[in-house]
């Protein structure tokens, strides 16, 4: 599967509340970590992943993860 451009070479960490959240998959989101609509021209759908508890959360914005949508380390590599 394709990887995304990469956004940042870190990890945002977030404390997220409860709830739906999209993950930018493409990496041209200007919102990053989450999606803003910017994959239309591109092969990429943002991830939906649901938070079911308030904690914080290590999300990828290299792109390179493959555990979409959290940071593998991946980024410390490329």
């Amino acid at each position: 599967m394709a990887k995304g451009n990469i956004a940042e070479r870190t990890p945002a960490v977030l404390e997220l509340e409860p709830g739906e959240y999209f993950w930018c998959k493409c990496g041209q989101s200007q919102k990053q970590p989450f999606c803003d609509g910017s994959h239309e021209s591109t092969e990429f759908e943002p991830v939906k992943f649901v938070v079911e508890a308030k904690k914080r959360y290590a999300l990828c914005q290299c792109k390179q993860t493959d555990g979409d949508p959290f940071c593998d380390g991946t980024h410390s590599k490329i």
